[in-house]
């Protein structure tokens, strides 16, 4: 299982160059979400067949929220470090978790939730842009 996972991120992962070019959002997903939601965020990623519950198809959030993106309720889901009422248990790693150390490791303990929320904020934006 190891083994798959480090192939699926190796996969998916990017390089700075590559990462500037598609935008902060989108390297993100690729190097976080993918590995999961799939490339295009249709819960169809490399690891979702690994999981006990399959990965969310992201494209049709605003359709099931009657056509309008729940922008704030997925930066919640993102971030994960407060319950999100309705959600159900969390299937999902806790971004906001994840990615709060490293950057307040760079960047000191309040620049570091700035950095942190940005990258969550980032992350939303760009599942907002795979919506059909």
């Amino acid at each position: 299982m190891k083994f798959l996972i480090a192939a699926a991120l190796a996969g998916l992962a990017f390089n700075a160059a590559g990462a500037q070019e598609l935008g902060n959002g989108k390297a993100e997903y690729m190097n976080s979400c993918a590995v999961c939601h799939g490339p295009e965020g249709k819960g169809d990623g490399p690891l979702g067949d690994e999981l006990l519950k399959r990965p969310s198809d992201l494209t049709r959030l605003s359709r099931r929220n009657g056509g309008e993106f729940p922008y704030w309720r997925v930066f919640a889901v993102i971030d994960g470090r407060a319950m999100v009422p309705g959600h159900g248990d969390r299937d999902m790693p806790v971004w906001g978790q994840q990615f709060l150390p490293g950057d307040v490791k760079k960047y000191g303990p309040n620049a570091g939730e700035i950095v942190t929320r940005e990258r969550i904020h980032d992350l939303a934006g760009y599942v907002e842009t795979l919506q059909q």
